[in-house]
């Protein structure tokens, strides 16, 4: 298959991926209602065509959290892209900084902030799970700020962990070692197997010096999981804001309270994210809950969305509706898995058509003007006839 979309590149990455992997990546939490209402959701608002508009030079760039980025999207969060091809994360960043677009890190990665500056210099964002153990989150933030990062963006909805069926039947963070079986599952999958299994047993390079979390990814992310700070509350999100002097977004929010508080209590922005449908099922989708956070906080706080995102034509619906820029997920990690580094240059090279494309046929010229149009250039649902 020659993938034309992001939806081949899922099914590329499905037959690549071990089963335990991909329902990783693939999976919600429950009855996976909110993760398809992150996609379903799209399709509630349509954008407004224009035609016979004179030709302008079309500009794509937009700002903020205070820089000027060539698209209005960078790659979001997603934790062990080194399992889903060998040296995952390296490949990722080196794709995002040859689009000029930012990569955020996640705390749960196989590589670590030092080794994705050993390979590339461009901008670099850092995702931390607030962790019971605060020495060790103080030594992510140095780690942070040794490594130039300018952004941090702190998830607040996974103190209390969602139940991922899938995960649960595959064993995933309940397995710690490689067993009989689940390497007769990984053997099935021999193009995975030579990329990333045969150069040995990936695990999470910032906490290899601790042995308290075992040796391995599949130990080392049980044990990480459950560390997590379960009391998670603002107090400790005004101690961030304290601490760390860079930018700090707040990920993972979906009522417009939360929002006003986090902008209130100084943090630079917000991502209106549910994690991807993985958390509380029955929650709103993220582009529902946009147009009222964005009322709430009104027009110059920093707004971020992430989850469902497949299109640019969805990229432009969240903009449109008061989204300052998105955060991609399982989009590049589907073209990462499937076809490694290229796989992810290939997805952020076919979003940023179809962004183009669209506009064109809006008869809209940039980003900016879509933003300066934001409520007129979207509809609540598509016209008939």
């Amino acid at each position: 298959m020659v993938p034309v979309n992001i939806h081949d590149f899922r099914e590329l990455a499905r037959r690549r991926l071990p089963k335990i992997f991909f329902d990783y990546i693939d999976g919600g939490s429950f009855e996976e209602e909110t993760m398809r209402a992150n996609r379903s959701d799209f399709a509630r608002f349509g954008l407004r065509q224009t035609v016979l508009v004179e030709p302008r030079p079309q500009d794509l760039s937009t700002s903020y959290l205070g820089r000027r980025h060539p698209l209005p999207f960078m790659l979001g969060p997603v934790g062990f892209l080194g399992l889903y091809s060998g040296g995952g994360e390296e490949k990722a960043a080196r794709a995002a900084h040859a689009a000029g677009i930012a990569f955020c890190l996640s705390t749960f990665s196989i590589a670590s902030l030092a080794d994705l500056r050993a390979v590339t210099d461009g901008p670099l964002d850092f995702q931390l799970y607030v962790l019971e153990d605060r020495s060790l989150c103080e030594e992510f933030l140095a780690a942070a700020e040794q490594a130039g990062v300018d952004t941090l963006f702190v998830t607040v909805d996974t103190a209390i962990t969602g139940i991922r069926e899938r995960d649960v039947r595959n064993g995933f963070r309940s397995l710690t070692r490689v067993t009989p079986g689940l390497l007769a599952r990984l053997a099935l999958k021999p193009r995975w197997l030579a990329d990333v299994a045969l150069r040995g047993m990936p695990s999470v390079r910032a906490i290899e010096h601790r042995p308290e979390f075992g040796r391995g990814a599949l130990e080392q992310a049980a044990n990480l999981s459950r560390r997590i700070d379960n009391t998670l509350s603002w107090k400790d999100i005004a101690w961030l804001r304290e601490r760390w002097t860079g930018k700090l977004v707040v990920k993972g929010v979906l009522a417009p309270k939360d929002a006003v508080k986090a902008r209130d209590l100084g943090c630079d922005g917000v991502v209106i994210s549910n994690h991807g449908g993985r958390q509380l099922d029955g929650a709103s989708s993220t582009i529902g809950a946009l147009p009222a956070i964005r009322a709430a906080v009104g027009p110059d706080f920093c707004l971020l969305l992430d989850g469902g995102i497949r299109r640019g034509t969805d990229i432009l619906k969240a903009v449109g509706l008061g989204a300052d820029g998105v955060l991609l997920g399982r989009a590049y990690a589907y073209g990462l898995a499937a076809a490694g580094q290229g796989g992810v240059a290939e997805v952020i090279a076919i979003l940023t058509k179809e962004i183009s494309i669209s506009l064109a046929l809006m008869g809209i010229s940039s980003v900016d003007e879509l933003k300066a149009l934001r409520g007129s250039a979207i509809q609540a649902s598509h016209p008939s006839g």
